[in-house]
């Protein structure tokens, strides 16, 4: 089977109409390696990991998932790619086990019972496993999500805003798994303003400004004030003059009246966070009848929001 072992984007372009939403985005994301995605709203941010998950072809560019190119991802590789979007991508009828053995089954693993049961007790839902996600909290609705993405062991796994809406003891499970996926020699990479909740785990910081790479750091774990002051750098080189104001630029008016330059950085990046959680932070259905899908055997497609995703065969 194939397997993902690096992940090259080369002068990526993403074009929605008139308006680029990427524009020349280059980057390499390793094996073993927790890269952050940060950036203002509209940055692209979003668009980057629709791209990455090949749920999106990008307008122009190259993206090379271990030498395969995406054509090839999209049909042997999605099941190597985990996916939590701001969307959990579950049937909310459903319980939480049905939800995951219905995934299990797409991604052919052979004892999808099992599989559930497991990843439900690995993040701690086990006691509301036969629980409707309908009538689960947002965090806990944000676990399942997490255990379907992660039932496949895949090689790329991609976050979008995961710890939205998590206490603070989902928020530390979430870590252990990224530190767990990390070990395993798992590619991840995900998209967070949340400098504390993310804070000694990315080894790998990319910052865009209006579609572009800002900056491409890799110099070891960073802590949250490292992950604040290279950010208000990159953002505030590359914010406009005209326009509305991106977070550096609000940290640089702070600095000027006599605030540390990181004390600003912080506010305007947590001001973000919020409006990014209070934009997206509600759940939403959508994919095809979970029965008819697993009854005709067919490959999900990219037109299955939900299928595409976790990319399997249903069997």
């Amino acid at each position: 089977m194939d397997t993902i072992s690096e992940v090259q984007l080369s002068q990526v372009r993403k074009v929605f109409g008139r308006h680029p939403a990427l524009s020349g985005v280059s980057c390499t994301l390793a094996r073993g390696q927790i890269a952050l995605f940060m950036g203002p709203n509209g940055a692209g941010k979003s668009t980057l990991l629709t791209i990455l998950s090949t749920l999106s072809r990008p307008t122009s560019g190259q993206v090379l998932y271990g030498g395969h190119d995406q054509r090839h991802a999209e049909r042997e590789l999605r099941g190597r790619i985990g996916l939590v979007a701001h969307a959990p991508m579950l049937y909310r009828p459903m319980t939480s086990r049905e939800n995951l053995v219905f995934f299990a089954r797409l991604y052919g693993l052979r004892d999808a019972v099992a599989a559930a049961d497991r990843w439900l007790e690995r993040v701690g839902l086990s006691h509301a496993a036969d629980r409707p996600v309908q009538l689960l909290s947002r965090g806990m609705v944000q676990r399942v999500a997490l255990a379907r993405a992660l039932l496949p062991e895949p090689d790329l796994l991609l976050l979008d805003e995961p710890f939205t809406g998590l206490d603070r003891d989902a928020t530390l499970l979430l870590r252990t798994e990224l530190e767990s996926a990390r070990d395993a020699g798992r590619i991840v990479a995900l998209v967070s303003h949340d400098v504390d909740a993310i804070a000694g785990l990315c080894d790998h910081l990319l910052v865009l400004a209006r579609g572009r790479v800002a900056a491409d750091i890799s110099e070891g774990r960073l802590g949250a004030q490292q992950i604040l002051q290279r950010y208000q750098d990159a953002v505030g080189s590359a914010a406009p003059r005209e326009g509305p104001a991106a977070p550096g630029e609000s940290a640089r008016d702070q600095s000027r009246d006599g605030s540390p330059p990181a004390a600003a950085a912080a506010a305007t990046v947590r001001a973000e966070t919020a409006r990014d959680a209070g934009g997206r932070a509600t759940d939403h259905e959508g994919g095809p009848d979970p029965a008819s899908a697993a009854r005709s055997g067919t490959r999900c497609t990219s037109r299955s929001r939900i299928c595409a995703s976790n990319g399997a065969r249903a069997r």
